[in-house]
């Protein structure tokens, strides 16, 4: 049996870091009280101050924590804890949080048939209002990694903020991404993937599915798709007044290059920032593809030096 594999889917209590008896942060447990259940997220405060910018970070697709880790690699990488940490040492507030359906929030899903993409996308406009009604706030952004960079491409048209990054987020819509990752497959394979997107994406769900293919097209996982496939981040991102930071790395093998070059063209207001030798999960692993992958599951390896200095200044300064 052909196994195909794709890359890209699917009440506070302190805690403060210390080295050297220096406080560097703060972290408060954060709870959204949406209309279908309590999401759980971590506020990451500096250390120093009382009013500071802040970020709501989005983890990547799949069951992805608020840490960045997903439950389908053998470990962790800690890639959004990371960021999460140096961003509140260099004085930018965050929440990093569990999506509904996963980690501390897994009660607040929907059954695999009633989860829509957009309930991910309004999850982040409330975060965001909660966050606008914090007074310790001054500024308000959304940092999407990889799928959250589209979920807060789309949440960023809905609500107000003050800035959005994409980091490693994709430029084509979800289906073209399937599409391509198949085409290497055999001909049966990508003849039946091809008629399956078809009807998908004009918004029809499929009966008869190839079991070589069940485990991308199972009828409960369809609905998500259509609404997914909904959603072309080229056409979102030219709706954003606000200003667009797009970081991409040259060893993702996920989410080529291109894709920041094109979500920067097509955006009127956006800075492209490439950061050599970065790959999908943020860290510097250049082309050696062991190594690549290997850092999806190494919490050892640092993140990529340039990362976080660039989004501080662009979120600081606007540019």
């Amino acid at each position: 049996m052909i196994k195909i594999k794709l890359l890209f889917i699917f009440s506070v209590s302190l805690v403060c870091f210390q080295n050297n008896f220096s406080q560097k942060y703060i972290e408060e447990e954060i709870v959204l009280d949406s209309p279908t259940g309590k999401i759980y997220g971590t506020l990451t405060l500096p250390a120093k101050g009382k009013k500071y910018p802040v970020a709501l970070l989005i983890s990547g697709s799949g069951p992805t924590d608020r840490n960045g880790n997903s439950s389908v690699m053998p470990g962790d990488n800690n890639s959004l804890l990371m960021l999460s940490h140096e961003l509140a040492e260099k004085g930018i507030a965050n929440v990093r949080y569990d999506k509904r359906g996963i980690g501390a929030s897994r009660k607040s899903g929907f059954s695999e048939n009633d989860l829509r993409f957009d309930h991910y996308i309004y999850d982040v406009v409330f975060w965001i209002r909660k966050l606008r009604d914090d007074k310790r706030f001054k500024k308000i952004g959304i940092i999407g990694h990889s799928e959250g960079s589209l979920i807060g491409m789309v949440a960023a048209t809905k609500v107000n903020i003050d800035f959005y990054i994409s980091l490693a987020g994709a430029a084509y819509p979800a289906n073209e991404i399937i599409q391509q990752q198949l085409k290497d497959q055999p001909e049966e394979i990508v003849e039946g993937a091809n008629r399956i997107l078809e009807q998908l994406d004009e918004g029809f769900t499929v009966d008869s599915v190839n079991p070589l293919l069940f485990s991308i097209f199972r009828p409960s996982v369809q609905p998500y798709l259509i609404s997914w496939f909904a959603y072309n981040p080229v056409e979102v991102i030219k709706k954003l007044e606000v200003p667009v930071l797009i970081v991409q790395g040259t060893s993702d093998i996920q989410v080529l290059k291109e894709n920041g070059e094109i979500l920067s063209k097509a955006s009127g207001n956006a800075k492209l920032f490439v950061i050599e030798n970065m790959n999908h999960v943020l860290k510097i692993t250049g082309d050696d593809l062991e190594k690549n992958i290997a850092a999806y599951s190494n919490p050892d390896l640092p993140l990529a030096d340039e990362l976080a200095k660039t989004i501080v200044t662009f979120i600081k300064k606007g540019k």
